[in-house]
């Protein structure tokens, strides 16, 4: 056949988004050239963003540390005894040395701000310690199923042990069947004492 009779290649068919892309035409776009195709087998390069960035982890950790500090009585010693000499400076010093003159606002502010992040904090300590205890909880509930279906599987195989053991022979089965047969060949001699093969040849 000669190369003017073969049928022009069929065009290969789009579908979706690169049809759209390259139109009913199947041309590519004009800068679809100059545009490097991301590849698959490299980490997509991190994109620039307004908020900071942070690890969740290592913050939980920082957060939970803070928290069982706040927990603790060396906190509110610590805590009680830094209000008593704020209060005091600013009541026995001179009036050119203090620096939170009474209502103490400067002292309020610092207090109001101290709880307002730690609020969060143990919240969120809560939540990581309450996200521990699920997972704790899931692995404690399936190795209890585990455990459950174990002592099912062996409570049938010492059942069909017992009902395998009641058909075997024992010792004492075995000796009361060799006495009743001792005692029916008793019982079988003759009285005379005679072998019975012997009367059986002479008859």
């Amino acid at each position: 056949m000669a190369a003017e009779d073969r049928e022009p290649p069929k065009e290969r068919r789009l579908h979706g988004a690169s049809a759209v892309r390259r139109g009913a035409t199947g041309e590519r776009p004009r800068g679809a050239e100059a545009r490097p195709r991301a590849r698959l087998d490299q980490p997509r390069v991190p994109r620039w963003t307004l908020f900071p960035e942070y690890d969740p982890e290592a913050f939980g950790r920082m957060s939970e540390k803070i928290a069982r500090f706040l927990g603790t009585g060396r906190f509110i010693v610590w805590m009680t005894v830094t209000i008593i000499l704020w209060i005091g400076w600013n009541v026995t010093v001179p009036g050119a040395l203090r620096f939170d003159n009474y209502p103490f606002i400067f002292l309020t502010l610092a207090l109001s701000l101290q709880a307002s992040y730690a609020a969060p904090l143990i919240l969120l300590a809560q939540n990581r310690q309450d996200n521990r205890d699920r997972v704790t909880h899931e692995q404690d509930r399936k190795q209890n199923e585990r455990s459950i279906a174990d002592t099912e599987y062996l409570t049938r195989e010492i059942a069909a042990l017992r009902m395998g053991l009641g058909e075997v022979a024992t010792r004492d089965w075995i000796r009361s069947e060799l006495e009743e047969l001792l005692r029916e060949l008793e019982l079988r001699q003759p009285a005379d004492g005679e072998h019975p093969v012997r009367d059986e040849r002479d008859r």
